[in-house]
C-alpha cells in the first residue's frame, strides 16, 4: 500500500507537469515541469522525502527496462542509423565535454565567490 500511495503522489505531480505543458506555451516537456515541481515541493518541505523515497528508488532500479524498446528499434533501424552514427557520436561527445567544462568552471567560480564572502 505504501508503494501505491507514493506512486500516486509521483503520478499526480507528473500529471500537473503535463497540464502545465499544455497550458504554458513554452517548448519545455511536461516531464521537466514535473521534475521542477517535485524538486520545489521537496525543497520547500511541502513533500517529505519519506513520502516518495521507496517508490522513487524502485523506479530508478527498473529504469534500464524502459530502454529495451528504444534499443530494439535502433537495432531494427540500423540502415537509417548507420548514416548518422559518426556525426551523432561526435556531437554527443563534444557537447558532453563542453557541458562538463562549463559546469566545472561555473562551480569553481561559485566556490571562489563563496570563499571570498566567508573572509
Amino acid at each position: 500500500m505504501k508503494y501505491l500511495k507514493q506512486l500516486l503522489i509521483i503520478v499526480f505531480i507528473a500529471m500537473i507537469g503535463e497540464m502545465m505543458n499544455y497550458f504554458i506555451p513554452l517548448p519545455v516537456p511536461g516531464s521537466i515541469y514535473g521534475l521542477v515541481l517535485i524538486f520545489l515541493a521537496l525543497n520547500f518541505k511541502i513533500l517529505r522525502p519519506e513520502q516518495v523515497n521507496s517508490c522513487g528508488k524502485f523506479l530508478l532500479e527498473i529504469m534500464p527496462v524502459m530502454f529495451i524498446a528504444p534499443a530494439a528499434k535502433l537495432v531494427s533501424s540500423w540502415e537509417i542509423v548507420k548514416s548518422v552514427l559518426l556525426p551523432g557520436t561526435l556531437i554527443t561527445c563534444l557537447t558532453t565535454v563542453a557541458g562538463m567544462v562549463i559546469v566545472g568552471r561555473v562551480t569553481q567560480a561559485v566556490i571562489r565567490k563563496s570563499r571570498k564572502g566567508e573572509k
